[in-house]
């Protein structure tokens, strides 16, 4: 089962970096956790992102309209501050593994979510063949252009 962990971002994250130290300790204790995770076969994937202040959202409106609102984004507790991508047995594995983690924001509350990825399985009979057929080309694809990366 593939599940994604969300890093919740925290008002001092949205500020943007803390000092070298802390970040040196973090980055000590947080590397020492996700080589635990590598070594074990579970993490896939994972990285740190930067305060909204720096993104971007497409909102899609009725009749195709688009817009961009540029951030910062309000409601800080909504929004991700990194990820991890898990390879796991099942979501209680991955709540194991989670609370084996670092605080994420030292010196502040915290909080991380998990959440499963959808399967072709859950989607039934509306996942005909064809878009299975799709779906495996465009995985092989990524995968492809991984190994010449």
């Amino acid at each position: 089962m593939k599940v994604m962990v969300f890093v919740k971002a925290t008002p001092n994250s949205e500020k943007g970096l803390p000092p070298a130290e802390v970040m040196t300790a973090m980055f000590e204790k947080m590397g020492a956790f996700n080589d635990k995770l590598a070594k074990a076969g579970v993490m896939k994937d994972g990285d740190g992102l930067k305060p909204s202040k720096f993104g971007k959202r497409i909102q899609f409106k009725a009749g195709g309209k688009r817009s961009v609102v540029d951030g910062p984004f309000a409601e800080t507790k909504e929004l991700v501050a990194g990820y991890w991508v898990w390879e796991v047995k099942s979501v209680e594995e991955a709540v194991e593994w989670a609370k084996q983690c670092p605080d994420p924001m030292p010196g502040e509350e915290s909080e991380l979510e998990i959440r499963p990825f959808y399967t072709p399985e859950d989607f039934g009979a509306a996942f005909t063949p064809e878009l299975q057929k799709k779906f495996n080309d465009m995985r092989a694809e990524f995968e492809r252009q991984k190994g010449g990366a």
